[in-house]
């Protein structure tokens, strides 16, 4: 078995909330894999998903350009090893001319960015002496460009600390419906960029994944009904289900026909029972896609407006253009997500400093 050390230990509390005891038994029942630490205290309803942020401590910027016609859009992330850095005026620029760069060069990836010419040089050239003058090391981690054509919109928006960066893309009917959503959909930009939905609908979420979270979703509420049952409050109801991506025909049918027969057992009349039905179906949709409106852009309500999922919001704004609006691409990035913290040894760090 892998040793448990005490700083696994305290990582797994800080990323999950669930108490020590629980999370080095966890560890242990994992093998000290952390990732699976955390599904294991999840599906016991002992922990939230793990925090990415508390993980995470690369420093360094994100970058949003959005061209004049809004039919090309990059996002970039360049990383720099501290915080004063990433504040620096030659770094703030060497991101914006990176992200420029790729742009208007059509680059891919980054074996092709660090062979292209910028300046008269080669890129890998020019980001080495930019490295020199930080004294820090400088990383190109990601970027990705979307364009869009006929009909097509394209629109992104930059967080004030530009450490998060959203670019949305939409197909519309006609290129009067694109010019007039661009506005719109840059407030769905900042929905994304506060509100982190990690895919555009339900259908691209994978079975395996669903499976595992509405485990884990059942688990939470279920954690959360024992207090508060405790406390004498109303408890949660226990969905069936996490997604409508898990809801088939079959079940609705069978859904409206036990509601028919309520309805029937309580002596309602039958020539009511459509004025009734639909809002109970709709009911039973909103109980049971919790990850749908956790996790996906169409499904979470709009910030702007939190009586409307998103989803709901993009139909009005289109029938108020008196169009078509349908969101097809969808980017986020955060500074440092998904890298592991690097663990600091304070005493280490000075000892090897008077050597």
């Amino acid at each position: 078995m892998a040793e448990i050390s005490a700083q696994m230990v305290k990582e797994l509390r800080e990323s999950t909330g669930a108490g020590m005891m629980d999370c080095k038994k966890a560890l242990e029942e994992a093998n000290g894999d952390m990732s699976a630490a955390v599904d294991i205290l999840r599906e016991k309803g002992l922990g939230k998903a793990a925090k990415k942020a508390d993980r995470l401590a690369s420093e360094g910027l994100v970058d949003v350009l959005v061209s004049s016609d809004n039919k090309i859009a990059t996002i970039s992330e360049v990383n720099s090893e501290t915080d004063f850095v990433a504040k620096n005026e030659n770094f703030i620029n060497l991101v914006k001319n990176t992200t420029s760069h790729i742009q208007a060069n059509s680059i891919q990836t980054i074996e092709q960015l660090n062979t292209s010419t910028i300046n008269g040089v080669v890129f890998e050239d020019y980001f080495k002496t930019e490295i020199a003058k930080t004294g820090e090391n400088l990383v190109v981690r990601r970027f990705e460009t979307i364009e869009v054509g006929a009909n097509g919109v394209v629109t992104g928006y930059i967080h004030s600390n530009s450490r998060v960066g959203v670019i949305i893309a939409a197909a519309c009917d006609s290129e009067a419906t694109a010019s007039k959503a661009k506005d719109f959909l840059r407030n769905v930009c900042m929905h994304a960029a506060a509100m982190k939905p990690q895919v555009i609908s339900y259908k691209d979420f994978d079975r395996e994944f669903l499976d595992k979270e509405t485990t884990a979703l059942k688990a939470e509420l279920e954690k959360e009904n024992e207090e508060l049952r405790r406390l004498g409050k109303h408890e949660h109801k226990i969905p069936e289900y996490g997604s409508r991506a898990q809801i088939t025909d079959e079940i609705i049918a069978g859904v409206k026909a036990k509601l028919e027969d309520e309805l029937k057992a309580q002596g309602k009349p039958e020539k009511i029972w459509d004025k009734i039905i639909p809002g109970q179906i709709e009911r039973f949709y909103a109980d049971n896609t919790q990850i749908d409106q956790r996790l996906t852009l169409l499904g979470q309500f709009f910030v702007m407006d939190d009586k409307k999922t998103i989803e709901q919001a993009i139909a009005d704004e289109a029938a108020k253009i008196g169009g078509k609006i349908e969101i097809v691409k969808y980017v986020r990035f955060e500074v440092g997500e998904g890298l592991e913290k690097k663990q600091e040894d304070f005493a280490a760090e000075v000892a090897a400093q008077m050597a």
